[in-house]
């Protein structure tokens, strides 16, 4: 390998994340020079952040030298793949692993969004103040510099698992029902910020039962027009009524008010029309960023949805895979039939896998998305939306005011899964875990360390850090309360989906 090293920056479609973030990515890049120089090597910086993908075909497609990108916040990952798709130069995904900076959530979308096109690359993560005194990290390092790829252990991935014959009874009913009727689902745009490891298309989703119907969100401006004021009079009404507290009139957010809930309440019946008029099963609500600047953050409405307590509600959930990500849309609604057909609640929450922490002993995951988490992860109430509170988007990144759907997830046992695309096969992820209940003052330290707004989730995931930074294929997970493991395993092999089992003690 050349001793020269390239440094790049990925970046954020927006300019403000990015101003914002400049100092701490400088400070791991100037970390990360540090290291390198430490073991012989000669770094340079590719200057500026990469924002669109014509900038990374432009900044990074004619460099030959081994290649890193720091990831210290959120990035888009399909802007910096156009840049490396069709090279084979060695390639390092690096981050400093921190909650308050989300770089590690960018690098392992980034990190799918690769793999799901065949691009061979290698990632490496810190939380170390100096990053030459983390020996993992440099014998990490080390290893891409002499050979180009950097190996972890698989000791926590396994292939096989057994099923129960009662587990499988299950997953056969489940598969004949989609066998009988096709899932469709509502995709309102394709997935938000280009995420190319979320878009699996007809030619992936036909096979195993699925498919896609595609509306442009605009509708969602034009039919919100139609909804009438008497409906959202009761919406409104009753979402108060079962329990949601709304956070208005806080100092420095004056702009959410009753009116922004209103207008998410507008889209949610829109959608929830489409949804009637298409008879989908499920929804992909892409929203960012076509309708950023013109209509209210879609997270109220993504939250009610993945609620059975909601307006106009049939008594059963919507699936709803914000981001219209359908690696979690096809896990999400897999996971809710076997819920129903095994008689736990069918609720499946969508998260980010924003960051972690050791707590008595084991390394738990903040697990906190600003889109979809149902009501049932904080109240374990069906019949309810206690629990819930709504609180003003931040403005850096939602210019339109409109709240949240968040709270503190209950502990409990949990099935976890995300389906993604690898050598152009589709696999799915199960893991199994519990939620974990944290004390006052260090949920307090995670949650405000990361983004108050935003649903929170202590999940110990059943592996190592190590292993899922490593190894997973997404910045987002599914995640339902209850064991469902043997059977969402045995669904998939019933369906054709290939399926990687990531956990130690899975037999039990």
């Amino acid at each position: 390998m050349s001793t020269k090293t390239a440094i790049f920056w990925p970046g954020d479609y927006r300019d403000l994340p990015n101003k914002l973030a400049a100092p701490q990515v400088t400070a791991a890049t100037e970390q990360l020079e540090r290291a390198l120089e430490k073991l012989g090597r000669k770094p340079y910086r590719v200057e500026g952040f990469i924002t669109r993908p014509h900038e990374a075909i432009e900044k990074l497609s004619h460099i030959d030298d081994p290649m890193i990108g720091m990831y210290v916040h959120w990035v888009y990952g399909p802007h910096t793949t156009d840049g490396v798709v069709g090279k084979n130069n060695p390639l390092l995904l690096a981050s400093n692993f921190s909650g308050t900076w989300p770089g590690l959530v960018g690098l392992l979308n980034t990190g799918a969004c690769r793999a799901s096109l065949g691009r061979k690359f290698s990632r490496a993560w810190t939380d170390a103040d100096d990053w030459t005194t983390d020996e993992a990290f440099m014998v990490h390092l080390e290893e891409w510099c002499s050979t180009g790829r950097i190996e972890y252990p698989e000791d926590e991935i396994s292939f096989d698992a057994p099923v129960s014959p009662e587990a499988s009874r299950i997953a056969e009913k489940v598969a004949d029902g989609i066998r009988s009727r096709r899932i469709l689902a509502l995709m309102l745009g394709d997935t938000s910020m280009g995420m190319i490891n979320g878009y699996f298309g007809p030619r992936v989703l036909n096979p195993i039962g699925f498919t896609e119907h595609k509306v442009d969100q605009a509708w969602i401006i034009d039919r919100g027009k139609s909804i009438a004021d008497k409906r959202i009079d009761e919406a409104l009404a009753f979402v108060k009524e079962k329990g949601v507290t709304f956070h208005y009139g806080v100092k420095g957010v004056e702009d959410f008010d009753g009116t922004a809930t209103r207008e998410q309440l507008r889209d949610y019946l829109t959608v929830l029309d489409m949804a009637g008029e298409f008879k989908a099963d499920c929804i992909g609500w892409q929203y960012q960023l076509g309708l950023l600047p013109l209509r209210p953050p879609s997270d109220f409405a993504e939250g009610l949805f993945n609620s059975a307590c909601r307006p106009e509600s049939n008594g059963d959930t919507i699936v709803d895979s914000t981001e219209a990500d359908q690696g979690n849309l096809v896990a999400m609604e897999l996971m809710k039939r076997v819920l129903k057909e095994k008689g736990l609640h069918q609720a499946v929450m969508f998260h980010d896998v924003r960051w972690g922490g050791e707590h008595d002993g084991r390394f738990l995951w903040v697990l906190l998305n600003s889109g979809s988490s149902g009501a049932y992860a904080f109240n374990h109430d069906p019949d309810s939306l206690k629990g819930v509170h709504s609180y003003r988007q931040p403005a850096s990144y939602f210019p339109v005011p409109g709240g949240t759907f968040t709270g503190e997830s209950l502990p409990g046992e949990i099935t976890w899964s995300r389906a993604y695309l690898a050598g152009n096969e589709l696999w799915m992820d199960i893991g199994k875990g519990e939620v974990v209940k944290l004390p006052d003052k260090k949920r307090d330290e995670w949650w405000n360390g990361t983004t108050r707004e935003w649903p929170f989730m202590a999940a110990h995931l059943g592996i190592t850090r190590d292993t899922l930074m490593a190894h997973y294929m997404s910045n987002h997970i599914a995640v339902a309360y209850g064991d469902v493991f043997e059977e969402m395993a045995a669904l998939c092999q019933a369906l054709g989906i290939k399926v990687r089992f990531l956990g130690r003690d899975l037999e039990s």
